[in-house]
């Protein structure tokens, strides 16, 4: 808490007044990346264009903010209070589900699977991904780039490699 008051310029006991413990403020922390993440998405554009590109829009705005954000998304603690997992998850899910059934309606994502289980699929991989960076296994452009790939092809939707040409300009 020391440091966070210190980059933020104010003292511990500023800190402690707005968050009662480190946790707690890890929580808004997320929360805000969460929001953030989520503008990041909209912007993207998902209900536009092909399917399969707008995945990957979707993919790119989640890394990055997974790379912006990686130290405080490994720091935050597991089972985090104040709506959970889940419910902090909640709007990536649901755009992430429209962009499913959209692709597989299309005939770009594989119909046989639910789409709601290819979200969880797609969300833990996510998470595993950021997980690989975070142990030092893999580095960011590794795991970024088994992400889209096996993504890719759960959904069916691997038409080749997710080169750079599939993907936004990251200026």
């Amino acid at each position: 808490m020391e440091a966070i008051a210190a980059a933020a310029g104010v003292t511990r006991q500023t800190v402690y007044a707005h968050f009662s413990s480190r946790d707690v403020l890890l929580v808004a922390a997320v929360d805000r990346i969460s929001e953030d993440a989520v503008a990041a998405m909209d912007a993207a554009a998902l209900d536009e264009g092909p399917a399969r590109a707008a995945l990957l829009r979707f993919l790119d705005a989640s890394w990055r903010s997974f790379e912006d954000n990686a130290p405080l998304l490994q720091a935050a603690p597991t089972g985090m209070p104040g709506g959970g997992e889940r419910a902090r998850h909640e709007p990536v899910t649901e755009r992430l589900a429209r962009l499913v059934e959209r692709g597989q309606r299309a005939g770009e994502f594989a119909p046989g699977l639910p789409p709601r289980w290819l979200v969880a699929m797609t969300v833990a991989l996510g998470h595993a991904a950021g997980d690989e960076v975070g142990s030092g296994r893999m580095t960011t452009t590794e795991a970024e780039t088994a992400l889209r790939t096996t993504v890719l092809r759960v959904l069916g939707a691997a038409e080749g490699r997710p080169d750079s040409h599939d993907r936004p300009d990251r200026a």
